[in-house]
């Protein structure tokens, strides 16, 4: 592994490297649909218990598509997948009531208020025994803080507030595991930020969350792993810290004297130099900035410029894609 190189920090794990700690597993998972377009290629999952995992990706990536297959929505063109330890599709009737998802956005009656839909939602669990249903309503409304808003008509809820019902939905039941896709798609800042508080939380009290977004915010202020997707492969694998710690800080000098200042970098050992428009970069190496400037300095380079900058997630990601990704929300 080349510290310079965050395709390389960043390789997936292989399947047989996913532990027995792994929410979430696949292996070769790859999804074809009639007209041979490939969905999802050959990816391997690693989701371990008790994170939050940024599934991240451009739209149109492949996000979705593994979420379908990993719920048994769909079935895989080939590969296998597991969810809490148990095979899916042939162990999805024992394991799916310990996992809860929302996929493609929530769907509700707008005339019936948010208890009812919940009401209407729990009726149709052949798990849920009915009398605890209202018991159950109460605290899976609290918990998204809907308890006020619980005799409100759907339609008159805001878009933050429809995302946290379809989350209270999806807590009917007790759950080990949330799978959610795009959470706070077409929210205001203020139900963006309701949701992801609302998601930190489930998270601190000990429930799995797998988080698809293309919204780098999201990844940053609530995931601890994450894995990248790109025309759909994963690209990327790894707790979010040791993607950050794999990046490498570059030096950046103005000169009119780029060739000597490129002797001088390369003679403290640093790497990847390459001329700019208006002086040199180069791979930081560990030398103290001051100890590099005195240095270049003293081999008569004349520096009108001095900079060390650390890419930013954005950049680790465009280099893993080669497109950029939507960092507002």
């Amino acid at each position: 592994m080349t510290s310079g190189d965050p395709r390389g920090a960043a390789r997936p794990e292989t399947h047989a490297e996913v532990g027995a700690g792994a929410a979430v597993s696949s292996s070769g998972l790859t999804k074809r649909f009639r007209g041979g377009q490939v969905a999802v290629d050959g990816v391997d999952l690693a989701v371990p218990s008790g994170s939050v995992y940024g599934f991240l990706g451009p739209n149109g990536s492949g996000k979705t598509t593994t979420i379908r297959i990993l719920l048994g929505l769909i079935s895989p063109t080939s590969g296998s997948c597991e969810l809490l330890g148990g095979a899916i599709p042939d162990r999805a009737a024992s394991v799916l009531p310990r996992v809860g998802a929302l996929v493609e956005g929530p769907a509700f009656h707008p005339y019936l208020s948010g208890r009812a839909n919940l009401r209407r939602l729990d009726a149709a669990d052949r798990a849920a025994h009915p009398a605890t249903c209202d018991a159950r309503i109460g605290q899976a409304l609290d918990r998204v803080g809907l308890a006020a808003a619980a005799g409100k008509k759907y339609r008159a809820y805001s878009l933050g507030m429809r995302q946290r019902l379809a989350i209270a939905a999806a807590l009917l039941q007790p759950r080990e595991l949330l799978i959610l896709d795009e959470p706070t798609n077409g929210l205001d800042p203020q139900g963006t930020r309701e949701v992801r508080a609302l998601i930190s939380n489930l998270a601190a009290s000990g429930v799995t969350v797998m988080l698809s977004t293309h919204l780098l915010s999201e990844v940053e202020q609530i995931c601890s792993h994450v894995g990248v997707m790109h025309l759909g492969k994963l690209v990327a694998q790894q707790p979010l810290a040791e993607l950050r710690a794999a990046t490498a800080a570059r030096v950046s000098i103005e000169t009119d004297a780029p060739d000597k200042a490129s002797a001088t970098l390369r003679r403290l050992g640093f790497t990847e130099v390459a001329p700019t428009s208006g002086g040199v970069t180069a791979e930081a190496g560990e030398l103290p900035p001051e100890k590099v400037l005195s240095e270049l300095v003293y081999d008569g380079v004349p520096v009108r410029g001095f900079a060390v900058a650390t890419p930013d997630l954005e950049d680790v990601f465009v280099s893993l894609t080669g497109e950029g990704f939507d960092v507002s929300g």
